[in-house]
């Protein structure tokens, strides 16, 4: 039985094995001797106390994970052994220097902010390190592209200016110029800061020193970059709060309709029904409503962790194996949702009907009564109207109610008039289709000289909503009279044309012509009257034309003469009579 430790290193908390703890001590007190006489010991101390902080925090697999001899000896393996990295000023220049340690050493760039080399935030300087240019180069480019008038590219660098972290220490600037971060780099990275400015004084703050030393420009463009970042920092943190609310109100408005809108497994929701009148049934609501939540409620997950990092600047990642499941789990999301909308398109794909004719044998001469009829069972009143609605029927089974029913009167020149009922659907093919019509239960009865149409059909809830509708085609011959009442014009789809039905009464009674229905005792400001044509056969060839507009005189040279008539009156059968008007 081993006992454990815990240490403090580099900020981080660690539980150590006693032996490893031992190992620990003893390799930095042999790196604290291999520094001796070196400048700025303090700070390389500091800096390989915290990438061996790093390195012992990407091997934990957990937070109880305890270090064992084997995590010191693989941390010992990328850093390396202190007597293999003694730098001394004599052999700095040999060049069979021991490079043990390299081969497990990081040489991946990261992207960080040069904050010595900066002269705006130093965004160009760690750029030009990323993708190992020199920094003037993306400056020079910076600079033309604004003189051009473009004024994105000062919004990005203010944005990266935020968003990328400055390098601090001494492993943050190995990383950003792709250099192994070992003993011997960062002790030589140091020693270049104590070289280069020797004003600098050990224990003191890198970055402070770094800027102590900088040129007039350099000052200069620093004070300018700390007034844009806290101005920057200060907005930031105001779309951060947007962004926030924003996000929390629509992850919380899924939430609460994930609940109310489908089923669970103790209550069902009103709109379930609804759902499985229009959707396939291999594909239940709380599924679909499960796939939508983590289609729209992971990329604004994503969106709240943005706006919390720019109000904390210091807030911890969630981690790529978080990252990596939740995007695949919205990439399964959306392809499923995806797959389901071509499904329930193809559902729709074909159209088909179920046409039934019917004879009408009506008493000659006597006027057709035409109207429509509801079912109080399922409404209240004949202007109920609904596209569909899924309810029950008097045997308490659950069937799609609509009353998506249209008629439309037509001239014909059979001698008997007659009804054809068109009953439509659609479907993934024309077979199912058609099929899906012929369960449309649809009614309408003849009582001699009364024709009464049902306002409504119903279906099946199995059989789907896929745009039902009952189309009635009643054909009429020449000389037939007919009457509506007051419901026929909620479904009266007839052409204006032939057939225009007036809506200020329904008292009025029509008469099938051979061009058009005409309205036999509607008011005169209403009515539509034939124009009658008189022709004499002699040899002027004049064509005369009355109608209520007046007297319209052709002549043979096609000179046309109108007048005005006074007293003068064309009934409803077409004759002209004289009144006694003035």
């Amino acid at each position: 039985m081993n006992k454990t430790v815990n240490i403090n290193l580099g900020g981080l908390f660690f539980h150590i094995d006693e032996d490893a703890f031992q190992k620990l001590n003893r390799y930095f007190d042999a790196i604290k001797r291999s520094l001796s006489n070196s400048n700025g010991q303090d700070e390389i101390m500091k800096d390989i106390e915290m990438r061996i902080s790093e390195i012992f925090s990407e091997n934990q697999k957990s937070e109880k994970h305890v270090i064992s001899l084997k995590d010191v000896d693989a941390m010992i393996a990328v850093m390396g052994q202190p007597e293999d990295y003694r730098i001394e000023e004599e052999d700095a220049s040999n060049p069979t220097q021991n490079q043990a340690g390299y081969k497990n050493a990081r040489t991946s760039k990261k992207l960080y902010r040069d904050i010595d080399k900066n002269i705006l935030g130093g965004v160009a300087a760690g750029f030009g390190h990323y993708m190992g240019i020199d920094a003037l180069w993306i400056r020079l480019i910076l600079v033309l592209i604004v003189i051009a008038g473009v004024g994105f590219p000062i919004f990005l660098y203010i944005l990266l200016w935020v968003l990328i972290p400055k390098a601090l220490t001494t492993t943050e600037k190995l990383e950003m110029t792709g250099e192994p971060v070992t003993l011997s780099n960062i002790e030589k990275k140091v020693r270049e800061e104590y070289e280069n400015n020797p004003d600098l004084k050990e224990g003191t703050d890198s970055v402070k020193n770094s800027n102590s030393v900088k040129s007039g420009a350099e000052r200069i463009g620093t004070n300018i970059g700390e007034i844009f970042m806290t101005l920057f920092s200060l907005f930031a943190k105001f779309i951060g709060a947007i962004i926030i609310i924003f996000s929390i109100l629509v992850l919380g408005s899924l939430l609460i309709g994930s609940f109310t809108f489908g089923t669970t497994t103790f209550v069902e929701m009103p709109w379930q029904a609804y759902y499985d009148a229009v959707i396939v049934s291999e594909f239940p609501i709380g599924l679909v409503i499960l796939l939508s939540f983590f289609a729209i409620g992971i990329p604004f997950f994503f969106l709240l962790i943005l706006g919390l990092k720019l109000i904390i600047t210091n807030m911890k990642s969630i981690g790529n194996i978080a990252k990596y499941t939740l995007l695949a789990l919205w990439i399964i999301s959306v392809g499923i949702l995806i797959s389901f909308g071509i499904k329930q398109a193809t559902e729709v794909a074909y159209s088909g009907k179920v046409s039934v004719k019917e004879n009408l044998n009506l008493i000659p001469n006597d006027t057709l009564m035409i109207s429509f009829k509801y079912n109080d069972f399922y409404a209240k009143d004949l202007y109920h109207y609904n596209d569909f609605e899924v309810t029950q029927d008097e045997n308490e089974n659950t069937v799609i109610y609509s009353n998506d029913v249209r008629i439309e009167i037509k001239y014909t020149e059979e001698p008997v008039a007659s009804i054809q009922v068109e009953r439509k659907a659609e479907g993934k093919s024309m077979k199912e289709a058609k099929k899906r019509a012929e369960k449309i239960k649809y009614q309408y009865t003849i009582d001699s000289n009364k024709l009464i149409f049902d306002n409504y059909f119903v279906t099946d809830l199995k059989n789907k909503f896929r745009n039902q509708e009952v189309d009635i085609y009643l054909y009429l011959p020449k000389g037939t009279y007919f009457k509506t009442d007051s419901s026929f014009k909620e479904f009266d789809r007839s052409d204006n044309s032939f057939f225009n039905l007036h809506f200020s009464s329904d008292h009025y009674i029509y008469q099938v012509k051979d061009r058009k229905v005409y309205c036999i005792n509607c008011p005169s400001e209403e009515n539509e009257y034939e124009d009658i044509e008189l022709k004499f056969e002699d040899s002027t060839s004049t064509s005369v034309t009355i109608n209520r507009n007046g007297i319209q005189i052709q002549e043979k040279d096609n000179s046309t003469t109108q007048k005005e008539f006074k007293g003068l009156e064309i009934n409803k059968e077409g004759v002209i009579i004289k009144t006694n008007n003035p």
